[in-house]
């Protein structure tokens, strides 16, 4: 597991989420720990480093 952080698209805090380094490419929806707001990340992995990461708003 990695530990990634970045900023929450709605609050604009700094948060992390946990990423399975074992599965290449993934998509998954978590809630930002500080606003509870849903955000969807889509991640890639090579090798186990960490090539891709984007997150997505979804509409509440």
């Amino acid at each position: 597991m990695l530990e990634h952080f970045f900023q929450c698209p709605y609050c604009w805090e700094e948060i992390s989420f946990l990423l399975d380094t074992s599965i290449r490419q993934q998509t998954y929806v978590e809630d930002c720990e500080v606003c509870c707001n849903p955000i969807e990340s889509q991640v890639g992995f090579e090798n186990g480093e960490l090539t891709q990461f984007q997150v997505r708003l979804l509409g509440q």
